[in-house]
């Protein structure tokens, strides 16, 4: 992500694993409530999210 963005507790990320640190990476996406949501109708995240 180009810009700062806060992550909370519960939100759902993509994270690109960094190749020299496997502890590590860059957060590329925060997804909304929204979104996640529809992730969730649509079966695109396991159950439970």
């Amino acid at each position: 992500m180009k810009r700062r963005m806060w992550i909370r507790a519960n939100d759902i990320v993509l994270i690109a694993p960094w190749d020299f640190k496997n502890e590590r990476g860059d957060i590329l996406w925060r997804y909304i409530k929204a979104h996640a949501d529809w992730l969730a109708v649509n079966k695109y995240l396991p159950e439970g999210f």
